[in-house]
């Protein structure tokens, strides 16, 4: 497994189809737990250290995620006669199949807000002139949506299996969401118009 991210095998996608599991990943702590375990398997010790909180507090986050079929053991090691697990993933990406509650009932939890957290992360970076990003909007069908997400989480997945290196984490978020009230344009008022415009866009702070 030499080389390997992460060192053991998961698979590509799971959907959370329970409330329970949904809620598993509205915690900070929990999430950061989740990208640790993108690079490698680790125990609750090596856990423990790598965020800075007692082990109790990680045993029982990681029990959270196991219970909801998130994390699991994906080998142990015997240390001192004491047999210790070392934990994975159960995929490289989640993502939320609910039904719609029925009859009223209780709403779909929500998970948490990825771009929410890259803002927070990015700002140290951003005011280094070191975050590196672009945003665009285009008016596009459900069909190229998804089209375009399938090609968003391959990218992903080519960026969780990068070979480690180097002393400095590196966040990469990206996203695709609807906006109500952004600006559009009027229909053409002559598709046979002639004349061309070109375009100047701007890149800020490329690598």
């Amino acid at each position: 497994m030499a080389g390997k991210t992460p060192d053991y095998d998961l698979e590509d996608q799971l959907a959370l189809t329970s409330p329970d599991q949904v809620r598993a990943l509205g915690n900070p702590l929990r999430t950061t737990i989740l990208g640790l375990l993108h690079e490698r398997a680790a125990s609750v010790t090596e856990l423990s250290t790598a965020v800075g909180r007692p082990k109790s507090t990680v045993a029982h986050h990681i029990k959270v995620l196991a219970e909801a079929g998130l994390v699991r053991v994906v080998r142990t090691r015997r240390v001192r006669a004491v047999e210790e697990a070392f934990y994975g993933r159960s995929a490289r990406n989640f993502y939320v199949s609910l039904p719609e509650p029925a009859g009223g009932g209780e709403d779909r939890p929500l998970d948490f807000n990825d771009l929410e957290v890259a803002a927070g992360e990015s700002q140290q970076a951003y005011a280094d002139g070191q975050l590196w990003g672009f945003i665009r909007h285009a008016r596009i069908d459900q069909d190229q949506k998804q089209e375009f997400w399938h090609r968003m989480v391959a990218l992903v997945d080519e960026f969780d299996t990068l070979p480690r290196r180097g002393d400095v984490v590196h966040g990469f978020a990206i996203g695709i969401y609807p906006i109500a009230d952004y600006p559009r344009l009027p229909p053409e008022s002559s598709p046979n118009s002639s004349g061309s415009s070109r375009g100047h866009g701007s890149e800020r702070n490329r690598p």
